[in-house]
């Protein structure tokens, strides 16, 4: 006999009330993509809109419907944070975060010292509008500088000039803005080290909190990639100075770098970004989100109008979905723990995934002696120059740990005892 609708959402209600209640207690991330802008940078290659803004009611219906929906999977769960990321969250107007915002608090459970980071663009933000999103809630505010130089912001396609950074960076102050981050790019075309150490100098005289400093990737099927053969770009040695210079600085003027692109004051890391690198959970709502919750991953499609249809008539908005594997999980630690300065942990990394850790630990004494790698309190960090070129010795680590789990060594071992007898 087939269960009627009643019954199936009865069992449905119950089997997310035992989930929740085997998660009592532990912390969950929220993360909340806005596609909306103004105008598409030159450089981005993130799921996001220009000219859309006939959308955001639509839009916001459906992201509250989400939330609300999802909320009973997370009953367990107390949020630390939560990241209203783009696109550009600020030109979605202070109503609309407000009314994400109440409705994430009447359905999760906030912490007391929740961190809630929403993203901006200098050009879209007034005292008032900011003042009215730090009263919904908003404690940290994460603005998109990426340069000082005028010329350089007009050649990435940035609509604000660095006269509007300082006003935003003001204007957020008098807002009650206490927890301030600042992004900037090097690498951009026709910068110099000059221009970029002026950038880097400009930032930090407006003595943010923390600083996201990133190296100018040109993606493909972005505008400034099909313009690279045009561009007077860095080369590879100039913007490995211009790191390794930027790094020294910050660290002069009081910022500790906690992963390769971030730093910040003491105790200001971004605790949200931090939950990626130390694989904690987060779930992630709109278009082009992704998740890692419930021994799960999985991200929505990038695409507005079938997410908005998805949440009003029940269509699929999943876009990718699975399990993760433990040969999966123990790359990722690899990896993302070597992201920090927290670092990479052999016993913990042993004990955890059942792995023999001898050949990891080889190859990163090896990496000591030739000053990309440290030793400290137990755990094995990137310097600077490491972090430089870390994709490849990454890889050097992912491959040498493949064949040396615990079960393969003591089977190995076995074949070579019944060889011998």
């Amino acid at each position: 006999m087939r269960k009627s609708l009643a019954q199936y959402q009865k069992e449905r209600q119950r089997l997310q009330s035992e989930y929740a209640r085997s998660q009592q207690g532990r912390s969950l991330g929220i993360y909340i993509h806005i596609p909306f802008c103004r105008s598409k940078c030159a450089y981005c290659d993130f799921y996001s809109l220009a000219d859309s803004e006939q959308r955001m009611e639509d839009y916001l219906d459906a992201l509250l419907d989400h939330l609300t929906e999802t909320a009973p999977r997370a009953a367990g769960y107390l949020v630390d944070t939560v990241y209203i990321g783009g696109g550009t969250p600020s030109i979605f107007g202070p109503d609309r975060i407000a009314e994400i915002l109440r409705t994430v608090r009447r359905h999760y459970r906030l912490t007391a010292d929740c961190e809630i980071t929403m993203e901006a663009n200098p050009d879209s933000v007034t005292y008032r509008r900011l003042k009215a999103i730090r009263r919904a809630g908003v404690n940290r505010l994460s603005l998109g500088v990426q340069s000082a130089n005028d010329h350089e912001l007009k050649l990435i396609g940035r609509p604000h000039d660095f006269r509007q950074a300082v006003e935003a960076v003001d204007s957020a102050r008098k807002a009650g803005f206490t927890n301030l981050s600042l992004d900037l790019i090097y690498g951009i075309p026709d910068q110099t080290m000059e221009s970029w150490q002026q950038t880097v100098e400009a930032l930090v005289g407006l003595a943010p909190e923390h600083l996201s400093c990133y190296g100018l990737q040109l993606e493909e099927g972005t505008p400034l990639h099909e313009r690279r053969h045009e561009l007077t770009m860095a080369d590879d040695d100039t913007q490995a100075d211009m790191y390794l210079w930027l790094v020294r600085r910050l660290k002069e003027a009081g910022y500790n770098q906690y992963e390769i692109s971030n730093f910040s004051r003491p105790g200001r890391e971004s605790r949200h970004n931090l939950r990626y690198w130390q694989m904690k959970e987060y779930i992630g709502f709109g278009p082009g989100a992704h998740s890692d919750f419930g021994d799960r991953r999985y991200s929505f499609v990038p695409c507005l109008e079938q997410y908005i249809r998805g949440m009003k008539d029940g269509s699929p908005i999943v876009d990718e979905d699975w399990e993760m594997t433990e040969e999966e999980r123990r790359s990722e630690y690899i990896m993302l723990s070597l992201r920090t300065v927290h670092g990479f942990d052999c016993g913990w990394y042993s004990r955890r995934y059942h792995m023999d850790s001898r050949p990891l630990e080889e190859l990163l004494r090896r990496y000591a002696d030739r000053g990309l790698m440290v030793f400290a309190d137990g755990r094995w960090h990137f310097t600077p120059e490491g972090f430089l070129i870390s994709n490849p010795l990454l890889a050097e680590l992912l491959e040498a740990q493949r064949p040396h789990t615990v079960r393969s060594l003591l089977e190995t071992g076995q074949q070579l005892q019944e060889k011998d007898n």
